[in-house]
């Protein structure tokens, strides 16, 4: 597991600090990526939304303020989500290992999550949990495999795991997923450009797309 943190050595480029330009901070003014740690799609999409959106907005989104926490427990959604993230994995040839005990509450990563994104380490503490989770199979909820993830982010270690068991941490993410449903949102993870609203990892292009015409249309 501790490759993981190799990480670090990909946040020290000037990209992933996002100096890459007037065009790039533009775009992320107006762009939002909301995610929970759940969902095999957040895996899925991490690291592609890091590529396109140098210094876009991570924001986490509890699944239960979107489907009032019944999504993964109903057997045919689960069954339909989980062939689908095999059958996208496929497509884009990435690994996809399912955690042991899979589905389950990941709340304390969740809340881990909101602490890194409040120091600005969202991306790559999504991008080592989620592969954790989906590339390695590992129990996000073991406090080892969360030392993993902070290590790899730049989160100090008492920092996130006091963050772990904060529960004033879960409203705040369940009204991000509120506002969300309120928007169109029907499905995690979503990517907000400007107005627009894409939801399935699968819409990344057209989010692409979508903040590329903002950029032409702001010069």
């Amino acid at each position: 597991m501790g490759e993981l943190i190799l990480l670090s050595e990909h946040r020290r480029s000037p990209a992933a600090h996002g100096a890459t330009g007037p065009r790039a901070r533009a775009r992320a003014r107006r762009a939002t990526f909301s995610f929970d740690l759940a969902l095999p799609g957040t895996y899925i999409a991490a690291e592609r939304v890091e590529r396109m959106f140098p210094v876009v907005r991570w924001q986490p989104a509890a699944l239960e303020g979107l489907h009032a926490g019944q999504l993964l427990n109903d057997r045919r959604e689960l069954a339909r989500i989980m062939a689908d993230a095999e059958t996208r994995a496929a497509v884009l040839r990435m690994p996809l290992v399912w955690p042991e005990r899979y589905p389950r509450d990941v709340r304390p990563a969740m809340r881990a999550a909101s602490l890194a994104c409040e120091m600005g380490l969202g991306a790559p503490f999504v991008l080592a949990a989620s592969r954790l989770a989906f590339c390695g199979g590992f129990d996000l909820n073991d406090p080892e495999v969360l030392a993993e993830a902070s290590a790899a982010a730049g989160v100090p270690l008492d920092a996130c795991l006091g963050a772990a068991g904060d529960i004033a941490r879960d409203e705040p993410m369940e009204a991000a997923a509120r506002r969300l449903l309120a928007m169109g949102a029907d499905q995690l993870p979503v990517l907000r450009v400007g107005r627009h609203v894409f939801c399935g990892e699968e819409r990344l292009p057209e989010a692409t797309a979508a903040a590329h015409a903002l950029d032409v249309a702001a010069r």
